[in-house]
């Protein structure tokens, strides 16, 4: 039977959830609370167990990431709740961008083999359950950033392509 625990860690856009089954990372979110945890276990139709330690590698690795310390998760993905689609064009952006580097939706259009057009990328990359760990924020518009769903939107993929050096900091970046 497949299951969930939960683990957040503190981070600069908020505490990061992550949801582990047995399997892998099935979920990440900007946010922490119980509303949050009720919707991914709702999405996924799973029940939770308490199981800190499941987590643990999630969570050392998110807070490694956003110390800027870790530049490739290693922690295992859970694919097995993404339809095949989803599964193709995540697990392509997943395996073929590194850190600090973008793709194009068009590009991860063409480069997943998915058939689909750059509109439908983005919609999958606003629907991807695993942001940062699959990294959605490094998909942009062929003249700009393009959109963000997770965290404060735009800004939290801006910060992020900043903790990366994709984009220059700021006067105000404080890491």
């Amino acid at each position: 039977m497949v299951d969930v625990a939960f683990g957040s860690v503190p981070t600069p856009l908020g505490n990061v959830l992550a949801a582990v089954t047995q399997e892998g990372v099935v979920a990440t979110a900007f946010r922490d609370g119980d509303r949050v945890r009720r919707e991914v276990l709702d999405r996924l139709g799973v029940p939770a167990v308490d199981d800190p330690g499941r987590t643990a590698r999630a969570r050392e690795e998110l807070a490694a990431y956003f110390a800027g310390e870790l530049r490739e998760f290693t922690v295992p993905v859970d694919w097995r709740m993404l339809s095949s689609l989803r599964r193709r064009v995540l697990g392509t952006l997943y395996e073929r961008i590194p850190y600090g580097k973008v793709t194009t939706y068009g590009d991860l259009a063409r480069d997943s083999g998915a058939g689909v057009p750059a509109r439908a990328i983005g919609s999958i990359m606003g629907g991807n359950p695993v942001p940062i760990i699959v990294p959605c924020h490094r998909v942009v518009a062929g003249n700009g950033l393009g959109g963000f769903s997770g965290g404060d939107g735009v800004d939290s993929k801006r910060w992020l392509l900043t903790l990366e050096g994709y984009l220059p900091p700021t006067l105000d970046w404080d890491l």
